[in-house]
């Protein structure tokens, strides 16, 4: 086994191989296998220098980006449902012919964009109560865990 720095080995050997004086340079033919530096080219690696101890705590310190909090995301909402009723005001405006509607034996006229209305808001209230038993029944499953 060779090592990559030192021996007599590692020196190529023949008419070019000459002596050389203590403290000169070895040609670069004599060096081509050296990939590795001396001990007078390595430098030390210094630690990085420790940051200032700050009277704020890591987490108080401003991220890229500031995380969102309730009252945003409540300003968000009344800002989104103020465009949804402000549509449904425009819907409800242009579509005021009468419609005539039954339901259970009961009949009644309404303006069409009312009972359309109507047919969505008793939509989600049948979602709701089933999302509502959903939550219900995983809850006392958890319990019982």
């Amino acid at each position: 086994m060779t090592h990559a720095r030192g021996g007599a080995a590692d020196r190529p050997t023949g008419p070019t191989h000459q002596e050389l004086p203590e403290g000169a340079l070895e040609p670069a033919e004599l060096r081509a296998g050296d990939v590795r530096p001396g001990a007078e080219e390595v430098t030390p690696v210094r630690p990085a220098p420790a940051e200032p101890a700050s009277a704020e705590p890591a987490s108080a310190k401003p991220a890229g980006k500031a995380r969102p909090t309730r009252i945003s995301g409540t300003w968000v909402a009344v800002i989104a449902g103020l465009v949804v009723l402000v549509v449904l005001l425009v819907f409800i405006l242009q579509n005021l012919d009468p419609a005539t509607v039954h339901f259970f034996g009961a009949e009644g006229s309404l303006p069409l964009a009312i009972a359309m209305l109507f047919s969505a808001i008793g939509g989600a209230v049948l979602v709701a109560l089933i999302g509502g038993a959903r939550i219900l029944q995983l809850r006392k499953q958890a319990r019982r865990r």
